[in-house]
């Protein structure tokens, strides 16, 4: 299967069918709520959801529908307030919505006078957007419309994996584990994320005025292709320079290889760390491709990345070796005319000069421009994307690894939801995800994680930036049974939940002998 969608590109800007309802325009109207959904009283509303949740293709490409509609006033976390529903009645709703159907649950809900629509959207991590209030409470019920088909077509969470234990368990049981990895594992090498607000790449490149709408704009192809400069002007600041470096999170899968568990590592990051770390070309996937490689954008000349390092890091338009030994060949290759700095005037070359074989002195338009193999908005993926996911891996993976993504990237955001449900899913980050529903979730710093993870099985993860005394705070985030936070004790503030000791076998008391 072969993707055309845009690697990178938030679902929000992938063109879609348009018989697709991947996006729902919500607004107000008549004290409705009003959109694609075209919202009337309760019963109809229900039978059109019920209609799309059956209509629902089971290709591994379809988006997530209505995500981008609720996604600003979504919350990841149990909404806190008065006006909500508390984190057990929350758990109970959602199970209750699965179990009997949206038509039945509406009946038993919001039909029955037991509690208000405003009240019941947060039960699904909807926050009641400011634009409703003061409107009849059916000016909600397409919002609950919109929340109810999220959670339904997601993947329920599997009941009997829950705890910390349980996740190392299933560590050390399980034999094809596929890792899909973001951001979030390269960031303690001091590489930036795309995403993150005020520190994240796209942030940073807002303030440069580089005269482009959108940030994202810098990895689109047709606008590389038009202007090469405007992604080279940025490039230097986003070329892995880490020298062989990798992190512990990057220990950990390599670890996971070499004890044979590893299936494949889908890796959303184009710095290739992954080969510092040592994870082998047949266990990884570089799902957005990477600097390792690049390849002439004119005669798909293809050279090692780091071949055009230099020109990258001096803010210069790397040209292809092939095309410029063709021009000169046929003298189309041109001599630069200099700049004299005293008179601000250019001046021709000196005939001495002419012996000097400085690429940088030849106006080289004509040749072709050398791109990065990453994969850019606009591209498609690589084959091995699909082809490893389709014909190999869904049929053999026994445990699902996410960590350091927020997976709002597609098409790789639809890995997770493609694979099995019945397989067990760990979720490792800084914050949590609304969209998905994993059956453990460890948040908290990836490397902290990891190590407590291998500790824990009896694996002994060696990496200079682990301290080998580090203590970790766990402790249950409120609401959940499942969603575990991990905080790095600072030095003098004691052990934190001292694990039990092992009981001592007490000997046994010698037999009194019967009086006679």
């Amino acid at each position: 299967m072969k993707s055309k969608r845009p690697v990178g590109r938030p679902r929000k800007n992938w063109p879609v069918k348009e018989s697709e309802p991947s996006k729902v325009r919500v607004e107000v109207a008549d004290d409705q709520v009003v959109g694609h959904l075209n919202v009337r009283p309760h019963g109809h509303a229900r039978n059109e959801l019920e209609e799309r949740i059956n209509d629902l293709s089971d290709s591994w490409e379809t988006e997530s529908l209505f995500e981008d509609v609720i996604e600003d006033i979504s919350e990841d976390k149990f909404i806190n307030d008065v006006d909500a529903v508390t984190p057990e009645e929350a758990v109970r709703y959602r199970q209750l919505l699965r179990a009997i159907g949206p038509q039945e649950f509406c009946k038993r809900t919001v039909d029955s006078g037991s509690i208000t629509v405003k009240k019941l959207l947060t039960a699904f991590g909807i926050r009641p957007p400011a634009f409703l209030e003061g409107l009849p409470d059916h000016a909600y019920f397409g919002l609950l419309t919109l929340a109810m088909t999220r959670e339904l077509v997601k993947r329920a969470k599997l009941p009997n994996y829950n705890t910390i234990d349980d996740a190392v368990a299933l560590l050390k049981s399980s034999r094809n584990i596929v890792v899909l990895t973001g951001a979030g594992i390269s960031t303690s090498l001091g590489i930036p994320d795309f995403r993150s607000k005020e520190t994240g790449l796209y942030s940073q490149l807002e303030k440069l005025g580089l005269g482009i709408s959108d940030p994202q704009e810098v990895f689109n192809i047709d606008i590389f292709r038009e202007d090469p400069t405007i992604f080279y002007s940025v490039a230097k600041d986003i070329l892995p320079d880490t020298k062989g470096l990798y992190s512990p999170t990057h220990a950990f899968i390599a670890k996971l290889q070499d004890q044979d568990k590893l299936l494949t590592n889908y890796s959303q990051n184009i710095d290739n760390i992954e080969a510092n770390a040592g994870i082998r070309p047949d266990k990884l996937v570089q799902c957005h491709g990477s600097f390792a490689t690049a390849t002439c954008q004119k005669c798909g000349y293809k050279v090692q990345g780091d071949t055009i390092f230099a020109d990258i890091k001096a803010g210069n338009i790397p040209r292809c070796e092939k095309c410029i030994a063709a021009l000169r060949s046929n003298g189309s290759v041109k001599r630069k005319r200099s700049y004299n700095k005293s008179t601000s005037k250019k001046t021709r070359r000196r005939s001495t000069d002419d012996d000097d074989d400085d690429d940088g002195q030849y106006d080289i338009p004509a040749a072709g421009v050398m791109k990065p193999d990453i994969t850019f908005f606009g591209e498609e993926l690589p084959d091995e994307f699909s082809q490893r996911l389709v014909k190999h891996d869904r049929d053999l993976v026994d445990l699902v690894i996410v960590i350091g993504t927020s997976l709002k990237v597609a098409p790789v955001s639809e890995v997770v939801p493609y694979l099995p449900p019945h397989i067990p899913q760990i979720y490792i980050s800084r914050t949590p995800v609304s969209h998905i529903n994993f059956d453990i979730d460890l948040l908290g710093d990836c490397d902290v994680i990891v190590a407590e993870l291998c500790r824990r099985a009896g694996w002994n993860l060696e990496h200079p930036m682990l301290k080998p005394d580090q203590k970790v705070d766990i402790k249950l985030e409120d609401g959940y049974k499942s969603r575990h936070v991990f905080t790095v004790v600072k030095p003098g503030e004691g052990s934190p939940n001292p694990e039990p000791e092992p009981k001592q076998k007490q000997k046994p008391k010698p037999k009194r002998e019967a009086k006679s």
